[in-house]
């Protein structure tokens, strides 16, 4: 269990009791944390080995760790439950998550500073020997460095115009959007006296 996917000793005692549930399932585990607040939030991320869950999927999963979390009890104060998707800017926690998502910006930060500085944003360019390839911008041009996976603190993509047309065509492709449901979008530029009423 990496800290990307479970960072405090809380978070591991619960990833280890609810992984083997979520992936019972037929779903992987993407992160979880217990958020602190007025009443503690349990936040888990899953999605479906070849990527992407649906509502009812959440849903399901909801009913399964909220079973099993009953029986094992290990949180003392009351707390809610939220089960979720990754999302577009998705953290990226396990080391196929950097195979998986070649050629797009990331952000990534480490535990300890590596040549002066603990927070890298660039391309990723995959997976070679356990370390994280990622193209960043130096005064020299760009360069390819590469991060030792158990360095990391943090990673997520970055959210790009680019990022957002692949994900839409990924669920286009498998039959997620149906095109025929929505209408046609037309996209026009407001005048600067339209902003300025607006702002």
């Amino acid at each position: 269990m990496t800290d990307l996917i479970a960072k405090t000793n809380m978070d591991r005692r619960l990833a280890e009791i609810l992984t083997p549930v979520i992936e019972g399932m037929g779903y992987e585990l993407v992160r979880i944390r217990l958020m602190s607040g007025k009443t503690k939030t349990l936040q888990i991320m899953a999605e479906k080995p070849e990527g992407g869950i649906e509502v009812d999927d959440c849903a399901d999963i909801s009913t399964a760790v909220s079973a099993v979390m009953d029986v094992e009890d290990p949180i003392e104060d009351n707390y809610t439950l939220e089960v979720s998707s990754p999302g577009i800017d998705r953290p990226l926690t396990r080391l196929k998550d950097f195979e998986t998502w070649e050629g797009y910006e990331a952000k990534i930060e480490t535990h300890e500073m590596i040549d002066g500085r603990r927070r890298f944003k660039g391309v990723l360019q995959g997976v070679e020997d356990g370390e994280v390839l990622i193209e960043i911008d130096q005064e020299g041009g760009a360069v390819v460095i590469g991060l030792q996976f158990d360095w990391l603190s943090d990673a997520k993509l970055v959210l790009t115009d680019e990022l957002i047309r692949e994900m839409l065509n990924q669920r286009k492709h498998s039959g997620e959007i149906d095109e025929a449901q929505y209408d046609e979008v037309e996209t026009f530029m407001a005048s600067e006296d339209d902003a300025a009423e607006n702002s």
